[in-house]
């Protein structure tokens, strides 16, 4: 197998023609032939590049309205040929080496995306350029398959760099992106026509996987994948210091950045064991911080910490890592934020085993969620919406718009919290909103609500008394009247729930009893 294979022949065939030019003028310099198709010769006519057309190597006219172009016994022959097997049965067909393909393919995602009709996307599928692409990648060893115009420059930097010649290193990496490019390009067209058959199929490509520091426990091996074609996601955040992100590590990053996203004004969120544990949110960084972290102290220990907005050095001096009394010194195990002020990143780095990350909101832009298990795939919407209304189900006069901006804080808390869950929420005397207790994860609702109070309980505002800023919201509807007599007990007077349930006026008549405002929101927020 050759390392180096010089370049002598190219067939440049493409839809996308970005830096095709540039391309062109640099295999034009080291005198390679240039053979092209139609649309792709009118491009280098007009720049003034010399050109083969296609028909003169196989002898026929384009044809069928574009729908025969490439294919044929010359063109494939040139390509697929064992140089050194072949090389007499070639010279003797007449047939003389193509040594790269360059070559991408019809816009089929865009006219699926426009919902075209089954014919426009019938004659969008392309079958030229597929058959050139993987033949040239099946013959790696002596040709390059080209089939993305990002990687232009690199390859021409390579090709003045070795005098007209490509390394097998570089052949080995194309081969490999044309056939992931190939079986995507076919997996989206099968699922088109799945749906336009009445089927509904999914086919997931996963690339550049990346090992993980460890799985759910040391002991299992991990890594993580990118999903082809996504413009952005977690995958690409951006680790500024520490050491490896585990399979743990990468769950609870996105339970938190997920959690504070959701939030507007500077916020907070600390996340331990994906659920979110202590969240703020208010005009003061440093506060707010603060404020997270009294939401449990005990659980906020070893936590992710996400930021929606950018970190200052003042927020960072709250993790007390200038203390000499090292005892004093707050551990975490992720901070996530936007971007760090370079003082806070200055101090933040001198925790090596830190991880300081950089994400961006796009990274949460999916519009689905998908689990892969045993088998099987779930797939889902994201739960985007918070409520579809705010009605106020029981008598006493109320005035729910008063409360509106710390229902909806309540609402993303729970939203992240595992279900069955609740969130116990306070807005302060000076204008902040904290989460002062949760209760996740358990079989009956009674024993998230009591979890939840037990923990709020240490953290109540002594500036809001008899609870009156305080509210408790529930991911779902309260099936008895017990889940009211829990919150009553504890001093609340708000609940937020979504309703829905067949006892509903149970539930309602014994809030009214007791003095409760309760609220009905139409919209369930289970986690599992």
């Amino acid at each position: 197998m050759p390392d180096n294979v010089k370049i002598n022949r190219v067939l440049l065939s493409v839809n996308d023609k970005r830096g095709l030019l540039g391309l062109a003028k640099c295999l034009h310099a080291h005198n390679c032939e240039l053979i092209s198709t139609g649309g792709t010769g009118k491009c280098l006519s007009e720049a003034g590049i010399p050109f083969t057309e296609i028909s003169k190597i196989t002898g026929k006219p384009e044809a069928f309205g574009g729908r025969m172009k490439s294919i044929s016994f010359e063109i494939e022959s040139a390509i697929l040929f064992d140089r050194v097997r072949d090389k007499d049965e070639a010279a003797n067909l007449h047939i003389l080496p193509i040594d790269m393909v360059v070559c991408n393919l019809y816009d089929f995602k865009k006219y699926k995306d426009e919902n075209a009709d089954l014919g426009t996307l019938i004659e969008h599928i392309d079958i030229g350029g597929s058959a050139a692409i993987r033949s040239a990648a099946k013959n790696f060893m002596y040709v390059a398959p080209v089939t993305d115009p990002d990687d232009y420059p690199e390859l021409i930097s390579e090709l003045n760099s070795l005098n007209g010649s490509l390394s097998l290193k570089t052949r080995k990496k194309l081969m490999a992106k044309a056939f992931n490019l190939t079986a995507d390009y076919d997996s989206m067209i099968a699922q088109a026509m799945d749906q336009h058959c009445g089927n509904s199929s999914l086919r997931i490509s996963l690339t550049s996987g990346k090992d993980l520091r460890y799985g759910e426990n040391p002991h299992q091996p991990a890594k993580f994948y990118k999903v082809a074609g996504s413009a952005s996601s977690l995958y690409n955040i951006n680790v500024l210091n520490g050491i490896g992100l585990s399979y743990n590590n990468i769950l609870d990053l996105q339970a938190a950045v997920e959690s504070v996203s959701g939030l507007r004004r500077q916020s907070c969120v600390i996340v331990k064991h994906s659920n979110p544990c202590g969240m703020a949110s208010g005009d003061n960084q440093k506060k707010v911080f603060e404020l997270a972290w009294a939401g449990d102290p005990i659980s906020a220990f070893g936590g992710i910490v996400a930021f929606n907005v950018p970190v200052s050095v003042d927020t960072i001096s709250f993790l007390g890592y200038d203390d000499p009394d090292k005892s004093k010194r707050r551990f975490i195990e992720i901070i996530a934020a936007p971007s760090f002020n370079a003082d806070a990143l200055k101090i933040l780095n001198t925790q090596k085993n830190l991880r300081i990350v950089e994400w961006r909101p796009d990274m949460l832009s999916s519009s689905n969620e998908i689990r892969i298990t045993n088998g099987l795939a779930l797939v889902q919407a994201k739960d985007s919406q918070l409520f579809s209304y705010m009605n106020l189900m029981t008598k006493k006069l109320f005035n729910v718009a008063e409360y509106s901006d710390i229902i909806k804080f309540g609402l993303v808390a729970v939203r992240q919290i595992k279900s069955n869950a609740i969130a116990v929420v306070q807005k302060r005397q000076d204008g902040t909103f904290q989460l002062l207790g949760m209760g996740s994860g358990q079989p009956n609702r009674l024993d998230s609500i009591n979890l939840a109070l037990n923990k709020a309980r240490y953290n109540f505002d002594v500036e809001s008394p008899n609870g009156h800023y305080i509210v408790l919201v529930s991911d779902a509807f309260f099936p008895f009247e017990d889940n009211v007599d829990a919150a009553f007990k504890a001093g609340i007077k708000i609940l937020v729930q979504p309703g829905g349930s067949i006892r509903d006026k149970h539930v309602i008549a014994r809030a009214d009893e007791l003095g409760i405002n309760l609220i009905f929101t139409g919209i369930r927020h289970f986690k599992h």
